[in-house]
């Protein structure tokens, strides 16, 4: 019997910059490309509260996000640009991460976690497809949540106490691991464990044969 961190038995993945790569500026010089004189603009505390938060919680929907990127843009361009654009800070899912996830599984009740929209969601939903084999997240995770499907998002505590409530789990037994500290204090102060990913460190740094290595400094 594997005696590191004996209290956790359930571990939430956060998605981006942890199971998949990002590189938002790539985005960013997409943008550009299609005619925005100041990128930045998708930055700002506006857009981020009055178009992307509400795209991420499903409450735009994707041809809504597209027309904001328009006004934007000041440009006729079509959904296929934008998309692309959109989708360029999405790299992928190295191999040996999926190897990691599943190795995981085997010991811990796993989930996922995402903060995410309809457009990006397509997107790696169908690279785990094409790529790995699994027919949807699900299969990966025992379970997988996506804020514009739950129209929940972090650090909104609600977010956590549903995926809480849906498997009775116990705070103090479950590990939540995310890259951005607000997500991180949000589930700390809900009574969660938590391990702040910060690069150059990756998943696989976290476990060894599946297991969580027994010096991480999980809070």
């Amino acid at each position: 019997m594997h005696d590191a961190y004996p209290g956790i038995k359930n571990i939430i993945f956060d998605f981006g910059g942890v199971i998949l790569d990002i590189d938002p500026q790539l985005t960013i010089n997409e943008l550009k490309k299609l005619g925005v004189d100041d990128a930045t603009v998708f930055l700002s505390k506006d857009f981020q509260e009055n178009v992307m938060d509400k795209f991420e919680r499903g409450i735009l929907t994707p041809e809504g996000f597209r027309q904001k990127v328009r006004e934007v843009v000041s440009a006729d361009v079509c959904d296929q640009e934008i998309d692309d654009a959109w989708n360029a800070l999405l790299l992928d899912i190295p191999k040996e991460r999926i190897a990691v996830i599943e190795q995981v599984k085997q010991n811990y009740q796993i989930f996922l976690l995402s903060n995410s929209n309809e457009i990006h969601y397509e997107l790696y939903l169908r690279d785990l497809q094409l790529r790995f084999g699994f027919y949807e997240f699900d299969q990966l995770f025992h379970k997988a949540y996506f804020s514009f499907d739950l129209h929940l998002s972090k650090p909104n505590p609600d977010i956590f106490e549903f995926v809480m409530n849906q498997h009775k789990l116990v705070p103090a037994e479950t590990l939540f691991i995310d890259d951005t500290l607000e997500h991180i204090e949000a589930a700390r102060k809900l009574g969660l464990r938590t391990y702040h990913l910060v690069k150059p460190q990756r998943v696989r740094d976290l476990f060894v044969d599946g297991w969580l290595k027994e010096d991480l400094p999980v809070v």
